[in-house]
């Protein structure tokens, strides 16, 4: 067993490059991997079809999370075709911000899931301790899109701070253009190899040792150039479309994206209801409005209305983000971030 892992010195990048590389050589030397390759530390988390934990490749002394799943389980709720495309799809995207998986194995109880180390934990846990949100500043990142070509995208977002400043240090702010960012960062990314998420929310966005947001959990996520018709997802979160089962693409991600910009700054989901029947009906008739507290710019309600749209088609693209002009009056084009 090894000790509690968030005491360790943080190793650089290239130190981590480093152990990583040897430790998929070192997997490729066994054949396979196997428990043999790991000593196990403590859990991470639990869940209905088994728990994570953090774990030490043996040779190499790379971290990395320990997804174990029971297959009793996967038998029970019969989740065997999409826990095979979960694995296949996250297997080859590679991207900063995008969870990494290095492999997987199984003996005859258990599936094991060899994922990227999140040192910082789910984002969910930093709103739930922070509090709401509400505009402070912006700066300005690049983002990377293949089309035809490859080109680059500016795009800014939103630099936050709490709303209740009295009760938290200048310390405790939190920088949420940059998850933002690296939010429309990733999906543009998966949307350029066709995969569609489904389900992102702030549960399934993990924080690294630097602070660098990750995509998890692609159990609902599909590669598909044409359009779906799999009702998914967490409830909060989902688009219209999904609501009503019908057929949807890569937009329902940005209709996300609108999702988690409202709650950043307001600190519930903009649909949220009592009862569940309640916040079905909101979605499919896009009930939003904005609360006067905590106070926040035309120009973001703007481009959160511009994202929450009913028709798909009208939704703004991530790509067209840069056009906007709250993103015009505040970007930085040097990408810096203002103090």
């Amino acid at each position: 067993m090894i000790g509690q892992t968030h005491n360790q010195p943080k190793a650089s990048s290239s130190a981590n490059d480093e152990a990583r590389n040897q430790s998929e050589k070192n997997a490729a030397a066994y054949g396979q991997w196997s428990l043999k390759n790991f000593e196990i530390g403590r859990p991470l988390g639990r869940g209905k079809f088994g728990r994570v934990y953090v774990a030490r490749e043996v040779k190499s002394k790379y971290i990395v999370a320990l997804k174990v799943l029971f297959k009793e389980q996967i038998d029970k709720y019969r989740i065997h075709h999409q826990l095979r495309r979960e694995m296949e799809i996250q297997s080859t995207l590679k991207h900063p911000n995008v969870l990494r998986l290095y492999g997987w194995f199984d003996d005859d109880d258990r599936i094991f899931l060899i994922l990227e180390y999140a040192h910082g934990g789910e984002l969910y846990g930093v709103l739930r301790e922070r509090g709401h949100l509400t505009e402070r500043e912006s700066a300005t990142v690049m983002i990377q899109h293949n089309s035809i070509s490859v080109f680059f995208i500016w795009l800014c977002f939103l630099y936050s701070e709490l709303v209740r400043v009295s009760n938290f240090s200048a310390s405790a702010i939190v920088i949420v253009f940059q998850y933002i960012a690296s939010l429309a960062n990733a999906l543009a990314y998966c949307h350029s190899q066709d995969v569609i998420h489904r389900d992102i929310k702030p549960e399934n966005l993990l924080l690294d040792h630097e602070g660098r947001l990750k995509i998890a959990d692609f159990g609902w996520s599909v590669q598909s150039r044409s359009k779906r018709h799999t009702m998914c997802g967490t409830l909060d979160y989902l688009a219209p479309e999904l609501v009503e089962n019908k057929a949807h693409d890569y937009t329902v991600d940005n209709w996300t994206l609108g999702v988690l910009c409202y709650e950043f700054l307001y600190g519930a989901p903009p649909f949220e209801a009592a009862m569940q029947h309640d916040t079905f009906k909101r979605i499919v008739k896009v009930d939003l409005s904005f609360p006067p507290n905590p106070p926040v710019s035309k120009e973001a309600k703007d481009l959160i209305s511009r994202l929450l749209v009913k028709d798909s088609a009208k939704r703004l693209s991530l790509k067209k983000l840069m056009d906007h002009p709250w993103i015009i009056k505040n970007a930085d084009p040097k990408g810096a971030c203002i103090q």
